[in-house]
């Protein structure tokens, strides 16, 4: 795609349109974008994550001698570690990871203007005077810096945090970013095969142009490292040293949705097992009593009988072995009156064309109104069911 050559254009989420300051200048001091954590976790951070203290209070541990790694002293600031391997020590005793309290996941739409961290020495705002109501410790993901906007979660599980922004899960993250003029086919490609900075080379990433608007041009970042100032070096290789906005708009499987700036909410349990399955950690199960109402599981008190409140038998149907009164139907081995059926062994002979009753005597089954067994009506039989004398037929 050639330079001022536009793309079909595509709805975009209403916080693209919302009314900006163009004068806005970004505070370069600041902390940028993500700061992915590339050889281990800062130790000072690693303290202030699991609640030993402030971040500034954590250095003065690790200068006064009050920390150990593996058995070792550390007075070094900045020294890094990995949480989840190496054993760390306060005053002799190892660091617990976590507060013991219940996991809080909270997501924010980040404005400008808002530097990401729990604290600033230069007093300018952070991102903690966006989420006052929340009253358990949480700590930001990642960075965003000031004249970044979009989707930063705060949690105060430690194990997700740093999991997130290891470069070893490859999580990836996406952003939204406007540039004034198009950028032609051969930047987009340089953009996605790597841009060679300081340090090193970064790695792949899915780049396009999704939008243009006043000659301006939105491209979508999806990148899956985040070092210092990233995006807006790489864009400054290719000949874009000003970035007009820059947005996260997802983490993981994590979106920002239609959550407006400077808004934030709690993450729902999804969401959470979302990202915990991306960076395999254990997910995370619904409350009791979530677990037992509509949630899932079984059903509260009065859904359903509890084991062993069954109905009892007889209470609404006739106990094992009971029977109607015999008044209702006739007791166990009762027969009609003889009158009403044959005795038993009444029953004609086998040959059915004999007369007479059979051996042993016995009166036969009659009932009214039909001739006796045996009798054909209109006499083509002798009366009894006899033959005619001599075995012959009657000519």
């Amino acid at each position: 795609m050639e330079r001022g050559e536009a793309p079909i254009a595509t709805p975009l989420p209403g916080y693209y349109s919302e009314e900006l300051n163009d004068n806005f200048v970004p505070d370069l001091d600041a902390p940028e974008e993500e700061e992915e954590e590339l050889d281990g976790v800062r130790l000072q951070k690693v303290l202030a994550d699991a609640g030993v203290a402030s971040r500034r209070a954590s250095e003065r541990l690790i200068e006064g001698g009050s920390v150990s790694v593996n058995g070792e002293v550390v007075t070094v600031l900045g020294t890094r570690v990995d949480p989840t391997t190496d054993k760390i020590e306060v005053y002799g005793r190892p660091l617990k990871r976590g507060s013991g309290q219940p996991h809080v996941y909270i997501m924010l739409h980040k404005p400008r203007g808002y530097v990401t961290t729990v604290s600033d020495d230069q007093e300018r705002p952070t991102v903690m005077e966006l989420i006052t109501d929340v009253k358990e410790r949480v700590y930001p993901v990642g960075r965003l810096d000031n004249g970044s906007e979009g989707l930063l979660l705060l949690t105060n599980n430690g194990d997700l945090a740093f999991r997130l922004t290891h470069p070893s899960y490859s999580v990836e993250k996406e952003y939204d970013v406007q540039v004034d003029g198009v950028p032609t086919q051969q930047q987009l490609e340089q953009l996605r095969g790597g841009i060679t900075l300081e340090e090193a080379t970064t790695q792949p990433a899915q780049v396009e142009v999704s939008h243009v608007e006043e000659g301006r041009a939105w491209i979508k970042f999806i990148i899956h490292e985040g070092r210092k100032r990233q995006i807006r070096r790489m864009l400054e290789a290719v000949g874009w040293p000003l970035v007009r906005r820059l947005i996260r708009i997802r983490v993981g499987t994590l979106t920002l949705g239609d959550l407006k700036r400077g808004e934030h909410r709690p993450l729902s349990l999804r969401e959470v097992n979302g990202l915990l399955r991306a960076v395999s950690l254990p997910v995370e199960e619904p409350p009791a009593e979530e677990r037992r109402g509509a949630g899932g599981g079984r059903p509260p008190a009065g859904g359903r009988p509890t084991f062993g409140n069954r109905p009892q038998f007889g209470s609404g149907r006739p106990a094992f072995g009971s029977r109607p009164p015999s008044g209702d139907r006739p007791s166990y081995g009762s027969r009609p009156p003889s009158g009403d059926r044959p005795s038993y062994g009444s029953r004609p002979p086998s040959g059915g064309g004999r007369s007479g009753p059979p051996s042993g005597g016995g009166g036969r089954f009659s009932p009214p109104g039909r001739p006796p067994f045996g009798s054909r009506p209109g006499g083509g039989r002798p009366p009894g069911g006899g033959r005619p004398p001599g075995g012959g037929r009657d000519r």
